[in-house]
């Protein structure tokens, strides 16, 4: 029964790695800071609550287990909102969308 509860956590391990991994190539890779805030707050979020779950898992102790699931849910509430609005902000300061953006759907907002 250990070994497949070890097996299980570091398959979340692994998908946790996978996600975070997949954020930091589309930080690095992306051409805009649109973009980019896009894979790090997504894959990121992910990521980082495969790995807050991974460690309530082990830890073998339910307050832990407890915290760490606060913590996920804190994550999973605010990364994205966060992201939104500093996209948002950067629109605002004049960011420019990369060349190859189909549209600007807050073109219209910035014009009043």
């Amino acid at each position: 029964m250990e070994l497949v509860f070890a097996i299980v956590i570091s398959l979340i391990i692994l998908g946790g790695v996978f996600f975070t991994l997949t954020a930091s190539i589309g930080l690095i890779r992306l051409p805009d800071v649109y973009t980019r805030m896009h894979a790090a707050s997504k894959t990121g979020t992910v990521g980082s609550g495969l790995m807050f779950l991974a460690v309530g898992l082990h830890s073998g102790d339910i307050a832990t287990f407890e915290r760490a699931l606060a913590g996920f849910v804190f994550f999973i509430l605010t990364a994205p909102i966060s992201a939104h609005l500093l996209a948002k902000a950067a629109h605002k300061a004049g960011y420019p969308l990369h060349s190859v953006s189909v549209r600007d759907d807050l073109e219209k907002d910035d014009a009043h």
